[in-house]
């Protein structure tokens, strides 16, 4: 766990080689240069790969052009509704496969919001797990990604991540 970072603040900030952003299923070129308001740029970074429709786990990859990052990883959240509709494997696609692509494009940080909490409802306690156990699991088949950040927005989130986490 110590390629594993806990940290409080704007995501927009870090300077890692990937932030992740989670999104609508409606990914579209707009909501793709709206997702990291006056930040990202105008989203032409992102138009080669965008499709209109996308669905809970999939990931888009972007260059960040006015971030500290280098890159944006795009996943597609799932919205909470009672955990009976697969919510809990959607959830843990979203890191699975932003943490693929870290691997396939040679990254050594990124950095995670806590993806589908807030607006989608999912619970954070089930999502912080959720989110550790994918990240550790990809650490293990990834030597060379150095350094994974969960960036939590309040006090209330990073305490459930030092919680699950030991820290």
């Amino acid at each position: 766990m110590h390629r594993v970072k806990i940290h409080q603040g704007d995501i927009q900030k870090l300077a890692v080689d990937a932030i992740v952003s989670a999104s609508a299923a409606q990914l579209s070129e707009l909501s793709m240069s709206k997702a990291m308001p006056a930040a990202v740029g105008d989203g032409r970074s992102y138009s080669a790969s965008y499709r209109t429709h996308y669905s809970a786990g999939d990931v888009v990859i972007g260059a960040a052009d006015d971030l500290p990052a280098g890159m944006v990883i795009y996943t597609v959240g799932p919205t909470w509704r009672g955990g009976d509709y697969g919510e809990e494997q959607q959830l843990a696609s979203c890191y699975h496969n932003a943490m693929e692509a870290a691997k396939r494009h040679n990254l050594k940080s990124i950095a995670f919001p806590t993806i589908s909490c807030g607006a989608s409802g999912f619970p954070a306690r089930r999502a912080v797990k959720i989110a550790i156990h994918e990240v550790n699991q990809a650490l293990r088949q990834n030597p060379l990604l150095e350094s994974v950040v969960f960036c939590c927005f309040d006090p209330v989130t990073t305490a459930l991540y030092r919680n699950h986490m030991g820290k």
